[in-house]
């Protein structure tokens, strides 16, 4: 157990409070791919989107989603692929502390209270850590 919790604070710490990563989530049988700002913040994965978007239609008909990025460690390519739900965040208060902390939430919506404005919470339950070595599966016991 030692182990896991040192490898998932290695991993934690290549998150940036804004990071780039690939996000799955499933159309129907077809999973769909695509890059998103990754919000790491109050020790939670948020992603702020617009309501009307894809990513938002397929997770309120099934909230499983997983996300991906690459980073260098040494000279190697590591990957880190975190599994997990994904729920839409209703409470107003949340949403406005979001907004506040992102500073491109104004250049896509106009208020908390834009209706194009959704708040999405990423709560993992499964890290897969890829290095030129090895891989590691670690399921997680707590939510994040």
């Amino acid at each position: 157990m030692g182990e896991e919790n040192k490898i998932i604070k290695e991993l934690w710490n290549q998150l940036e409070d804004f990071q780039h990563v690939f996000l799955a989530t499933m159309d129907g049988e077809q999973p769909r791919v695509r890059p998103v700002t990754l919000v790491n913040f109050d020790n939670k994965f948020w992603i702020t989107t617009d309501t009307w978007s894809g990513k938002v239609k397929q997770v309120q008909k099934n909230p499983k989603v997983e996300f991906s990025f690459v980073f260098k460690k040494g000279s190697g390519d590591c990957c880190i692929r975190v599994t997990g739900q994904a729920n839409i965040t209703k409470d107003k208060e949340i949403k406005a502390k979001l907004a506040k902390h992102c500073h491109f939430f104004g250049r896509h919506w106009q208020s908390v209270d834009d209706p194009n404005y959704t708040l999405l919470n990423l709560i993992p339950s499964t890290v897969t850590y890829v290095t030129p070595d090895k891989t590691t599966q670690i399921r997680l016991h707590s939510t994040r």
